[in-house]
Order: C-alpha cells, then structure tokens, then sequence
C-alpha cells in the first residue's frame, strides 16, 4: 500500500497487533476473500513477529509452556522443548504470516483512533462514509471497521504500597526479568500470584541467598487437565465483568495454577510457601501489619498487566467503572469497534474463537446487514 504525503489509505478493515489475537483475525479476514494491502492491513507495535513471545526470558523454554493453543489453519509441530519459547513461538508466528501472506506492516506505532470528519464523500482524503481515522507512525488510515488486538505487553501494572520510593535495593516487573544469575547471592521478595510470578520464582530460588513469595489471596493449584467446562466457567468470570463496565481480570486468574512436577517441588521444599500481602516498603525491606518485616534486596513484582488500549481513548469507549462493555467482541458503544484479546478472549484459544467472531460480525457490518449480538 502507498502513501503520499498528507493522504489517508482507505480500507475496509484495519486489524492493530499482530499476536495470537491479531493473526487469527487476518486469516479469517483472508478466508472470507478480504485482500491484505487492499481491503485490510495488519498493523504491530513490535519488531519482530511472536507478540509477547518474543519478549519473555531466555530460560523459560517451550517445554515449560502452558496453555499454547495453536493459530488456525496451521498446527505448531515440532517444537523444541529445550529451545526458547520465544524462539519457537516467534518462529511459527513468522512461518504464519507468511504462509497466508498477512504481510503485516511493522513495527508501527498506532498513535489514536477515533471518529473520521463526516464529509459525505468516502472518497480522497476525504474519510466520511462513516469511517473511522486512525493516526499511526506510517501514515493515516480511514478504515470501515477496527480489530483492535494489542494486547496487554505494553502495560505492565505497578502496585502502589506506602515507603516504596525509599527502597534502597532494586524494583523491577516481572516484564523486565531476563535471567536467573541477575539474583544470585540477593534477597529477593516476588510479589504476585500468577504464573510468572511461579516460574521466575522457582528459577529465582536456585541463585538467591534467600526468596519470599508474597500474593494478594491465597493461590489455588489445580491438579489435573483443565478441561472445555472448566475453562467455559472461567470465561464466564470475566465476561461477567465485561458486561458490568469493569476492567476485566484475565482469563488465567481464575483458572488457578497447574501443578506441575517443578511446582510440587516448589511447594515440597518451601520455595512456594506464600505469604499475605504486606502493608509497606522501607529503605531495607518490607513490613507487615504485624510488624513483622524480611529484609529485602530486590522485590520483583510479577503482577500483571493492563489492557493496551490507550490509543482508543478519543472514541470514548470506557464506561464509568473503567471497563468497556461488549456484545461478544463488538464494544456497545461503537459497532465498528472490536476488541479480541482483550477480557474473555484473553487466552490463546480465546484469541482464535474471537477473531473469528469478530471478522463475522465486521462482514455483516460491512455488508449493512444487522450485527450479531452476543
């Protein structure tokens, strides 16, 4: 697709991010006869294919993944379990691409989306037809429909705790941690439930002079498979939320933590022996209600991320609890707006049933037929 200065590219469907979410929407858009370049355009913030893949940590191999649904159309075979999962799952993400020539444009930056100048036109620069205009680091689009799947990558969340800018040792996210030997011989305080928070932790334990996990609520381990009905009463939870207005928690928070044979010697040898949340930071640790503290010479907060979505803040969306209320993928307030990946879809075998949904109910859309609901 070519841009000339100051012109806006017009198409049918602009589809923002390029992981599980993103991909599984460009291939049912190409399924349904749209054209990559012509009638829709994949956009992704990041360099290279694997979408959040491509940032975790060198140690944690495929082998240790949990959970990985693959894209559909296209079975990931042959992984390496020894390998990491950035690599195989960038990887596969790249062969994806293209084996159905998605031609994603990277890395490019969507600045805002909001609603196109309604001159009646649809045609130049021109972006009426009721379109929507949507900046970005290589130009401006004039799309019909937006698939927002961006994820939450970039918007790790930072608890907030009394004395934590007076913490004389090392603070840093779960997104920031690289490697193991970077804690070796230090106190080290992990702060979060999920399963970074688990994995780091006990590759944490091997090098630290001494680990302390801390969560919020008590985790629950599942033993066993976790199968379709399990994962239908999960969605459920979050979707629940969705239709309330409020930001949604991720599918994997309320499917517990699997037991793996790494987390039952975790939790055999003390590693994984949580304790309640403490109540603030000093220069030298942290302290709880009680009084009590442990000494501390990093604490490392696995806690999470927030939907990236700041750039759709001009349409509006956002209802007064802070969420964005959703008939399936299509938010209420904006029919020619769908988020896939985000609250429900979350998950990586969410994020395919999504872009389907979503591609189906943009065809209807497009064709002025009334839109699914639900």
């Amino acid at each position: 697709m070519n841009y000339s200065e100051g012109r806006t590219a017009e198409v049918e469907v602009l589809v923002i991010g390029a992981g599980q979410a993103g991909l599984a929407a460009g291939f049912h858009l190409r399924r349904s006869g749209y054209v990559p370049d012509r009638d829709f355009v994949v956009l992704d913030h990041s360099p290279r294919p694997g979408g959040a893949w491509q940032f975790r940590w060198p140690t944690l191999t495929y082998g240790k993944v949990h959970g990985m649904h693959a894209l559909p159309g296209l079975e990931l075979t042959g992984g390496d379990p020894d390998r990491p999962a950035s690599e195989v799952i960038g990887g596969y993400f790249a062969g994806y691409e293209r084996t159905f020539g998605l031609r994603v444009h990277r890395p490019v930056s969507v600045l805002a989306v909001r609603e196109g100048p309604d001159n009646g036109a649809g045609v130049g620069d021109g972006v009426g037809d009721g379109r929507l205009l949507v900046e970005t680091s290589e130009g401006r689009y004039a799309p019909r429909a937006v698939i927002n799947a961006t994820g939450t990558w970039d918007r790790p969340f930072w608890p907030r705790f009394t004395g934590q800018e007076t913490f004389g040792g090392r603070q840093l996210h779960s997104a920031q941690y690289d490697e193991p030997e970077a804690f070796r011989g230090a106190r080290v305080v992990v702060v979060g439930g999920g399963t970074s928070a688990v994995q780091q932790l006990l590759e944490i334990a091997t090098v630290a002079a001494a680990t302390t996990w801390v969560t919020r609520r008590p985790p629950v381990f599942r033993e066993g498979p976790f199968g379709e009905a399990e994962g239908r009463a999960a969605v459920a939870l979050v979707e629940e939320r969705v239709r309330q207005g409020l930001p949604p928690r991720s599918v994997v928070s309320v499917t517990g933590l699997p037991m793996t044979e790494a987390v039952r010697r975790g939790r055999e040898s003390g590693v994984l022996e949580r304790l309640p949340l403490f109540e603030r930071i000093t220069p030298t640790g942290v302290v709880w209600p009680d009084g009590s503290s442990t000494a501390a010479d990093v604490i490392l907060y696995a806690t999470g991320f927030r939907a990236a979505i700041d750039h759709l803040a001009p349409l509006r969306l956002r209802e007064p609890g802070g969420g964005i209320r959703m008939a399936g993928t299509r938010t209420l307030r904006d029919a020619r707006v769908h988020l896939v990946g985000y609250g429900p879809s979350a998950s990586t075998i969410g994020a395919n049933r999504a872009g389907r949904a979503a591609v189906r109910e943009i065809r209807q859309l497009l064709a002025r037929e009334p839109a699914a609901v639900g």
